[in-house]
């Protein structure tokens, strides 16, 4: 069973920055790939940006440029580095992990965290 706990959501204006983290429990994590998705209010859950065990990313159109993620397997975490915030980037903020391929789609990651508030003012 794997844990994953987020943190480093809060409030920033358009334009600022904000480092979320995700600290994961487990021997596996090294082996897993891990990603981040959002979810606004009314809309539906999606991928913003993914890190496979090989350290290759991806990320979604929205946030390319923008946003980095990392990992540090010593630490067994992972980050999103957001920057040039926009209030479109208002959501909740999912850290979740699998060992599949690194892929858009929720259903192919099987542990979640429960989510970090970032809310970007205009």
């Amino acid at each position: 069973q794997v844990q994953l706990v987020e943190s480093g959501g809060g409030l920033v204006q358009a334009g600022g920055s904000l480092r979320l983290s995700c600290a994961a429990s487990g021997r596996t994590f090294v082996t897993y790939t891990m990603a981040w998705f959002r979810q606004a209010p009314g809309k539906e859950r999606e991928f913003v940006a993914g890190v496979a065990w090989s350290r290759s990313t991806f990320y979604s159109d929205s946030v390319k440029g923008r946003f980095t993620i990392s990992r540090d397997n010593t630490k067994n975490t992972i980050y999103l580095q957001m920057n040039s915030l926009k209030p479109e980037d208002t959501a909740v903020y999912y850290c979740t992990g699998g060992s599949g391929r690194l892929g858009m789609n929720d259903y192919e990651y099987r542990y979640w965290g429960q989510g970090t508030q970032v809310t970007v003012s205009s």
